[in-house]
């Protein structure tokens, strides 16, 4: 078990949830974006609903993301989530799950704080995670040429594990699987999951088959945009180390 000790604090209009045994001072200027970029300590905000942006602190960087609607949903409110308690906003249930999977040994970004602001039955929320130094997401992998089968057989156990764990995953996808990539070229690289807004810990299921379905479906449409159709073998390989690691 890895330490996470979680506590909250309230600003204006809102309240932030911190990792204590991580986060020991600043909470008031941990969202401000300005401030970072102020300090020469803001690399990029990439554009698209992630909004997201990398801070550099005390030799680390983080991923501050700013929660968006996508779809439909953000032609009414681009940002704005209904409010039904502070511990159903987005940020703060995203914070919890990754704190659990986290403290036991799960292979998720560490979390940092969360934050929600509240205006009236709306609120907005943002949410701070450790960077995974040294990766490549799987969509960049597939792009840059083939992926051996051995690291297929990885991902598929490395999903398994979070399903022992009923992890589920509500966007399992391409961008969202992580291979490391510092490792010597003769290891198999370590895999870690990102991105688990909306997931959440349910009872083992027919679920499970579905997230595998989703990912397939999102293998399917990134390697479509090269020119390419998914090798079968690839992603039979993938589900012989899910089936394995069951």
């Amino acid at each position: 078990m890895q330490l996470i000790e979680a506590r909250s604090t309230p600003v204006p209009d809102g309240c932030i949830l911190y990792d204590a045994a991580y986060v020991r001072h600043g909470l008031s200027e941990l969202f401000a974006i300005d401030e970072w970029a102020a300090r020469g300590a803001l690399e990029h905000i990439p554009g698209g609903r992630g909004s997201v942006a990398v801070i550099r602190h005390q030799g680390e960087r983080w991923i501050l993301r700013h929660y968006r609607r996508g779809g439909l949903a953000a032609k009414v409110a681009t940002d704005r989530y209904l409010w039904m308690g502070a511990e159903r906003t987005r940020s703060f249930a995203e914070w919890r799950l990754l704190a659990m999977l986290y403290a036991r040994g799960l292979p998720v970004p560490r979390p940092v704080a969360a934050r929600y602001l509240r205006r009236g039955m709306s609120y907005t929320a943002d949410l701070i995670t450790v960077m995974v130094e040294h990766t490549a997401t799987l969509a960049q992998a597939l792009r840059a040429g083939r992926v051996e089968a051995d690291v297929w057989r990885q991902i598929g156990a490395t999903i398994a594990r979070f399903h022992a764990h009923g992890v589920y995953h509500a966007d399992l996808n391409a961008h969202n699987v992580l291979l490391a990539t510092h490792e010597a070229p003769s290891s198999v690289p370590r895999i870690y999951l990102i991105d688990f807004d909306r997931g959440r810990i349910r009872s083992r299921g027919g679920w499970e088959r579905r997230v595998l379905e989703r990912l397939h479906r999102s293998l399917e449409k990134v390697t479509a945009a090269t020119g390419a159709t998914l090798d079968d073998a690839q992603w039979r390989a993938l589900l012989h180390g899910y089936e394995q690691a069951r």
